[in-house]
């Protein structure tokens, strides 16, 4: 299926609530090619594990994004549990981060209470970490820094990785948003020391709905991952050779060895776990990766007519575009009012949107006023932009693939005469 041949959907049925423009819960377009690629397996008699599909997908990402290493996983959560552990965080460290994001980029740090968490504090243009704030922010105990490329607009990574370098931080990119952006002439998930990527199915790709990738270039972290998504044990090891009764080695279709013959283990780091992204669920990455273009292209084309619809109320509504070299996959599409006497109410806007059958998606709450995250002592006032904006100025519309012409129009007329309906003069 092709970008042209996408369907018209119907109203999307919420209880008690029917939206003609909807968010839907799929960010891609599943055709005939998937539904094939999917069938050839399950008809195939092959493994369903571990098998060509997955190696295939793996090698197609990697060169796709650019990176030595691509790794897949059953989720997008599990890639950032790994990557978080990869850092090898010890007590007394630091790790800075993002509150403008889904509550998966960060939630595995509250395994580690001796770790102390810093929020810096956003762009109001961008929703993207700033990097002014983590200069302020970095110091000697800075671990690492997890940042998020926000709707799928690239943070500003030159002036990041230069801040992170100078005081020897890694750096998480969690490009969950931003598969089919481009950052002066590379891709998210190559910007940063590990890439983190969900194929979840609100996003631009997805694997039968669930789904995650690593991208990184350390040797020594492949073979980790490799066995801790293997359910083997990531440690440190020392080589000896044991004998257990008359068994000197491994028999023939012996299961599971491992290293038992040939090794000690000395350091336990993590135990490991099955994230085997099913050959399925990998055959249809494939697919949707090949596909990755069209639908990327259909999205930054809706939001040229949101923009279009926006640029007709000057002064009250701002929705800033990329920079010259930078590519938006516009996996969501922000923009921002400007409350006071002359401008535009957001909370009556965002009613007169959902009274017209536009369903807005606001993302994301501040992470930092979290109740799990209040509760290791963060406060209202810590982040003053990213708060500001998310409780007055930001409205995020619908911008998918799967709109068809007709939906876009009406999103496009709704979208006008809400903001002349919420207009403050």
């Amino acid at each position: 299926m092709t970008i042209g041949d996408i369907p018209k959907l119907g109203a999307f049925r919420k209880p008690g609530k029917e939206y003609v423009v909807p968010y839907l819960p799929v960010g891609s377009v599943v055709g005939d090619r998937e539904i094939a690629a999917v069938t050839r397996v399950l008809r195939s008699g092959e493994t369903l594990s571990g098998g060509g599909r997955r190696e295939e997908f793996e090698r197609n990402f990697r060169d796709y994004v650019g990176a030595p290493y691509a790794m897949s996983t059953t989720s997008g959560t599990v890639t950032l549990e790994l990557a978080i552990h990869l850092l090898g965080l010890r007590p007394g460290d630091e790790v800075i981060v993002t509150p403008q994001t889904y509550q998966a980029s960060i939630q595995p740090l509250l395994q580690y209470p001796d770790v102390e968490v810093t929020f810096c504090d956003v762009r109001q243009d961008t929703l993207n970490m700033d990097p002014r704030c983590l200069e302020r922010l970095i110091g000697p105990r800075t671990r690492a820094v997890i940042l998020v490329h926000y709707g799928g607009h690239p943070a500003d990574m030159h002036e990041i990785m230069d801040i992170a370098r100078a005081h020897d931080a890694l750096v998480i990119e969690d490009s969950a948003h931003a598969l089919g952006s481009v950052y002066h002439g590379a891709r998210p998930g190559a910007l940063a020391d590990i890439g983190c990527f969900s194929f979840h199915s609100s996003k631009n790709i997805t694997t039968l709905g669930e789904g995650g990738m690593l991208t990184f270039a350390d040797p020594e972290w492949a073979e980790r991952v490799d066995r801790l998504r293997g359910n083997e044990v990531d440690g440190s090891f020392l080589p000896r050779r044991h004998t257990f009764g008359d068994s000197k080695e491994n028999l023939p279709g012996g299961l599971y060895p491992g290293n038992a013959y040939t090794h000690d283990l000395v350091a336990l780091c993590k135990h490991g776990t099955n994230a085997t992204l099913p050959e399925a669920a990998a055959a249809m990455g494939t697919s949707q990766l090949r596909a990755l273009p069209g639908m990327v292209e259909r999205r930054r084309a809706i939001a040229a007519r949101l923009r279009e619809t926006l640029g007709r109320f000057p002064g009250l509504v701002e929705a800033p575009e990329a920079p010259e070299g930078v590519i938006h996959s516009q996996h969501l599409f922000t923009f921002f009012v400007r409350e006071g006497t002359h401008g535009i109410n957001r909370h009556r806007l965002l009613h007169e949107l959902d009274h017209r059958g536009v369903q807005v998606p606001l993302r994301y709450f501040p992470l930092h006023l979290l109740p799990e995250w209040r509760a290791r002592g963060h406060r209202y006032g810590e982040c003053p932009t990213a708060e500001r904006v998310w409780f007055h100025e930001q409205v995020n519309l619908p911008c998918h693939p799967a709109l068809s012409v007709r939906q876009v129009d009406l999103l496009c007329d709704r979208l006008e005469e809400s903001l002349r309906a919420a207009c403050t003069h």
